[in-house]
């Protein structure tokens, strides 16, 4: 396969054109597409001498990803390098944001054709321009074509920046909200990230604090989400999810109220709590994917984390045996496991049977 070497013959521009348009037409036989590779090479040219930049990068997107399954990467990569290098040309913040739209868009068009070249394509456009909002749009078709391409793994890290971003970007609440949804939608597709996942969740269902019922609703199913995501994440004890109204409509809603209620239970009750809540909701935990017995574990853990914060530094054996429902051998197993979570910092009386409390951990 040939490579794309610009030279000083002929425009870069020009020559990826050429490249692209000849390979498209190459099955076709010579005199089908000499003409076609001249009235697109025409057609470029005339764009370039008007300066219609934007025609001339949609002429030559268009063209590459014709050809995109039939060039190696490197023909790709070197392709698309020329070909956002246009955006240079620009000559005013409007076009270069339509250019980048048109070109980013193109680029996460086909996920499944060298998803992480395409990727690395994304972030050299991203780094090529300056204007904020362009990067936005940039970052988000990355985040798009991460999932869809399945090659999230080389997204993850970026997300550590975020705020650094949103400061530059500058971005309104519903950019903030889309960005927010579009993270915690590619941490969940790694196990691993549940509790970064649930955090840009969070942040999602957090933007809607100040909006009428109307719009609350669109958040309606991720509030569902969030709730559920937290009960079953074994390693997360605490969360802000309560009182957002993203998450409060729920309490009045027909169908998700037992979600709300579960919630409740789950950040300020304890297991007897569940216990009632899970015999009156006979099928509930399995249409959500839930597991009881996950959920009485994380119960009795954060019932022993209630019992810390409401007793004067010391808990006695009994009370943590009746409270998590656990037979009186099991007292300390559960204690250790508390404090193997890093939920309670204290120390076991077993003379005295006593638990001493220093710090517990709070579930809001």
């Amino acid at each position: 396969m040939t490579t794309i070497v610009p030279t000083s013959e002929e425009n870069p521009f020009l020559a990826v054109v050429r490249f692209t348009s000849q390979l498209a037409w190459a099955d076709a036989g010579p005199e089908a597409a000499e003409p076609e590779i001249t009235r697109l090479c025409r057609e470029a040219e005339e764009s370039m001498v008007a300066e219609k930049w934007l025609e001339l990068s949609s002429l030559m997107v268009t063209s590459a990803e014709l050809v995109s399954s039939k060039i190696s990467e490197k023909d790709l990569e070197c392709t698309y390098t020329i070909i956002c290098s246009i955006v240079k040309n620009a000559k005013s913040p409007e076009q270069v944001l339509e250019m980048v739209k048109a070109i980013a868009s193109k680029v996460a068009q086909q996920p499944s054709d060298k998803a992480s070249l395409r990727l690395k394509i994304l972030f050299n456009l991203y780094n090529l321009v300056d204007h904020p909002y362009a990067r936005f749009q940039v970052y988000m078709k990355a985040l798009t074509l991460a999932v869809d391409g399945k090659v999230t793994e080389y997204i993850v890290s970026s997300f550590k920046k975020i705020d650094n971003f949103l400061k530059e970007w500058n971005i309104d609440i519903k950019d903030q909200r889309e960005l927010f949804l579009a993270i915690a939608n590619v941490l969940k597709e790694n196990k691993s990230l549940v509790n970064e996942s649930l955090k840009f969740l969070t942040k999602y269902l957090a933007t809607f604090s100040n909006e009428d019922a109307q719009v609350l609703d669109e958040a309606k199913e991720e509030a569902v989400r969030a709730v559920i995501e937290f009960v079953k994440a074994s390693s997360i004890f605490q969360c802000d999810l309560l009182d957002l109204p993203a998450v409060a409509q729920l309490e009045k809603d027909a169908k998700y109220a037992p979600v709300y209620q579960l919630l409740k239970i789950f950040l300020t009750q304890r297991l007897n709590a569940y216990t009632e809540f899970q015999n009156a909701n006979s099928g509930f935990l399995q249409s959500y994917g839930l597991s009881n017995e996950d959920c009485v574990t994380k119960m009795r853990l954060l019932s022993l984390v209630d019992l810390a914060s409401d007793e004067s530094g010391k808990i006695p054996y009994t009370s943590i045996k009746d409270t998590l429902q656990v037979n009186e051998q099991d007292v300390e197993l559960w204690i250790v496991k508390a404090i193997t979570a890093k939920l309670i910092e204290c120390k076991m009386d077993q003379m005295n049977q006593v638990l001493i409390v220093r710090q517990p951990l709070f579930r809001t």
